[in-house]
Formats: structure tokens, sequence, C-alpha cells
């Protein structure tokens, strides 16, 4: 009973054509510290792909970079 993830699901399908993954990974930490401080918050946690993270070696990828930026411009102009 999300309505940011309904949202972002929504803006995602628009702008991909396809139903995006959704999991629950080790980097969503934040967004649970989030919640577990402001109640009733409502939150997702998503970003560009990374590769090695924490490493000497950690890469990111810059297409997925712009279609994550891509989908939250999308998610914001469904909000307004």
């Amino acid at each position: 009973d999300s309505p940011i993830l309904a949202a972002m699901k929504a803006s995602y399908k628009a702008l991909f054509g396809k139903e995006p993954a959704v999991t629950a990974i080790h980097a969503g930490l934040e967004c649970g510290l989030l919640m577990e401080k402001i109640p009733g918050l409502d939150a997702v946690s998503m970003g560009p792909e990374l590769h090695d993270v924490h490493s000497v070696r950690e890469r990111l990828s810059v297409p997925s970079t712009e279609r994550t930026y891509e989908l939250v411009c999308e998610l914001l102009r469904r909000s307004c």
C-alpha cells in the first residue's frame, strides 16, 4: 500500500514500456532508517547500476544514470 511505489512503477512503465523489478536489498538501508525516525513516511530507494561498490574498482553505469534521471523527472511531472 505504498503510494510512492505505485507512482514510481507507473512512471517506469510509461517511460520504458515494462514493469520494473522491485526488490528489497541492502542498498535500501537509508530508507528504512528514515522511515523508522519519521512515522508514516512513504519511501522508495532507487538509483543507477553500480558495480564493485566500496572498492577501488567501483564503477557507475552512465546509461543507467540517464534512465534514473528520466524516471525521477517523470515521477515529479506526475506528482504536480
